[in-house]
């Protein structure tokens, strides 16, 4: 599985993501995006459908918590808009983690991609240990939540870029680090912590970037695709 740039496509509105995605006509492979709660909430399941017949891979960050029936039954609702990789919290437990995963599974046996939540990379460890009460270092955190989403077999983790060593190392090379935090150089950081650059997520082993406002609210955001893509891909 090659390495690839998700952008999140966090609009709140059909007409304003689709005149977004109107913008990458010429690329000769369409982008793959992240269709978070703002835009589903927003403009329904539909948006989700749309945007698949357009030809793009759909990574749907829903991020689901919740008892393991209720997450079953959601993931069992989710699985027919026929995405490619969908999430939830890693501290829903390794219960609701496997229930997730048959909720998900079509009865011919296949399923999107499923990740799980370690921590947001706008969390910081002080804040952590501070706020939620996790007296751990962060990535003794990340690799515990990694582990257990391994062992529920799950795909991978959503983790900071920072962290795919770490996840790596603890779950193995096939185990997906999916990776926001990611912004170029000179470029803000915004409201996230833990954050690196495209080239040096590609050396610390991420598997997927998701890149939003330095890409979405670019002058021009086809250049900046096309520049997250030389850095993280090659």
């Amino acid at each position: 599985m090659g390495k690839d740039v998700i952008i999140a496509c966090d609009f709140s509105s059909r007409e304003a993501v689709l005149s977004f995605l109107d913008r990458f006509g010429g690329e000769a492979r369409k982008p793959f995006v992240k269709i978070g709660m703002e835009l589903f909430y927003g403009a329904g399941p539909e948006i989700v459908r749309e945007i698949k017949r357009r030809g793009h891979s759909i990574f749907l960050d829903l991020k689901l918590c919740d008892i393991p029936n209720t997450v079953k039954k959601s993931m069992a609702v989710l699985r027919d808009l026929d995405v490619d990789m969908t999430n939830l919290h890693a501290f829903g437990t390794i219960e609701m983690m496997k229930a997730a995963i048959e909720g998900l599974t079509r009865p011919d046996g296949t399923r999107p991609l499923l990740i799980a939540v370690t921590q947001l990379t706008s969390t910081s460890e002080e804040r952590m240990r501070r706020e939620l009460l996790i007296d751990r270092p962060l990535p003794d955190v990340v690799a515990r939540y990694a582990r257990n989403a391994r062992e529920a077999g799950l795909d991978g983790v959503v983790c900071s870029p920072l962290e795919s060593p770490t996840v790596h190392e603890n779950c193995g090379a096939g185990f997906l680090t999916v990776t926001p935090g990611v912004r170029f150089a000179d470029g803000a950081v915004g409201d996230q912590v833990r954050v690196t650059t495209p080239a040096r997520a590609r050396v610390l082993g991420s598997d997927y970037i998701v890149v939003g406002r330095p890409i979405t609210a670019a002058e021009d955001p086809v250049a900046a695709y096309r520049r997250c893509m030389e850095e993280f891909v090659g």
